[in-house]
């Protein structure tokens, strides 16, 4: 594959130049989109809680498709990954099903039509702490339901 077949996009994201990253690669039919939050310009956006941040985060992860290919039909996998709830030990499982159910929802809204592959890790955190899920999807263009 060329240089000319594959297509860097980036958000301006601060750890994007720090870590040589791109927001989303276009090569051939696959677009993969890497971890995506709510946060726009260092303010969060989606109001409420899990649920609504975990939407706003996949509506910035299906724009960076759609500035290289179509919306939400060719997503063939997404990972969403919430960060637990900082709980006691005794509150731990409980708070992991609250965690994932919220942004599980969030994620239903969205792709239940097409259904993607999805694993749902509950992961400690993230380098800023306000970040309550983080979303990453993977598009192929040309899919289509048989």
């Amino acid at each position: 594959m060329t240089s000319d077949a594959v297509r860097r996009g980036r958000r301006g994201s601060p750890r994007e130049e720090p870590s040589g990253s791109a927001r989303a690669v276009a090569a051939g039919d696959r677009v993969p989109v890497g971890g995506t939050t709510a946060f726009r310009g260092g303010v969060p956006h989606g109001e409420g809680g899990r649920r609504a941040r975990a939407g706003a985060a996949f509506a910035g992860a299906r724009k960076a498709v759609g500035e290289s290919g179509p919306g939400p039909e060719p997503v063939i996998r997404s990972r969403v990954r919430p960060a637990h709830s900082r709980a006691t030990d005794a509150r731990v499982r409980p708070a992991h099903s609250r965690a994932t159910d919220a942004v599980g929802r969030a994620h239903k809204e969205l792709y239940e039509p097409v259904r993607p592959v999805t694993p749902h890790p509950v992961v400690e955190g993230f380098v800023d702490p306000r970040v309550p899920v983080s979303v990453e999807i993977e598009a192929c263009r040309g899919a289509v339901d048989s």
